[in-house]
């Protein structure tokens, strides 16, 4: 039982050394080759997680080298457009200047109802807003509205925008992120004087952020 306890460790922490160093995407972004290395990977870290008959190695070392395939993979696809269409596949134009391309719609097994699906999941509920759709190599649908019912911004306005900057994080349960107050070019007695305006002490604070304009958003810890 103990045995078994540690190789699940063991075979744990390779595997998300492995997956950290394969990058960070979302499971809809995936590639059909990540996804299929993702699965093997899993596959092989479960056997001699459970059988303690085989030997660990059996299954770190098929991890490490499906690692090494991915990496290989990546630098054929950066290095080679023909062989990332290969591997990866080419975007499809599921509707076009407002029609529905039915031959893109059979060729992908996409049906109609699935199509509305993924409008609707972006907030899109007729097909008569939409001027392009692109189904993406990872699967996901890319869609541009029609002109007139696009979501008008500042720019259309010719209204100039405040910078609004980013937000950092400057107590986290009662942690002085000392990193982030070096970002903005401050130091804690800074921290300090501006925290003890809402009442009190940095180290009371559950959180503490600052936004590009530099407004606070305090609260304190309970108890």
């Amino acid at each position: 039982m103990l045995i078994t306890f540690f190789r699940s460790i063991i075979l744990y922490i390779i595997v998300l050394i492995v997956m950290r160093m394969m990058g960070k995407r979302e499971i809809g972004q995936l590639q059909p080759f990540e996804l299929a290395i993702a699965i093997m990977i899993a596959d092989l870290a479960s056997i001699p997680m459970t059988e303690v008959g085989i030997p660990i190695t059996q299954g770190i070392i098929p991890i490490l080298g499906l690692l090494i395939m991915h990496l290989l993979i990546s630098v054929i696809n950066i290095k080679s457009t023909k062989a990332r269409e290969i591997i990866c596949g080419k975007p499809k134009i599921l509707i076009a200047k407002g029609k529905i391309d039915e031959k893109a719609l059979r060729k992908e097994r996409f049906t109609i109802n699935e199509l509305e699906e993924r409008l609707r999941s972006k907030d899109i509920h007729t097909l008569g807003d939409v001027e392009y759709a692109i189904l993406e190599t990872s699967g996901e649908v890319t869609v541009i509205q029609k002109p007139g019912k696009r979501t008008v911004t500042t720019e259309d306005m010719n209204i100039e925008a405040d910078y609004e900057g980013i937000a950092y994080d400057l107590v986290v349960d009662g942690r002085i992120m000392y990193k982030n107050l070096e970002k903005i070019g401050k130091n804690y007695v800074w921290l300090e004087k501006e925290v003890n305006k809402f009442g009190y002490k940095p180290e009371e604070a559950l959180i503490v952020t600052i936004d590009g304009k530099g407004q606070f958003f305090c609260q304190k810890k309970e108890g």
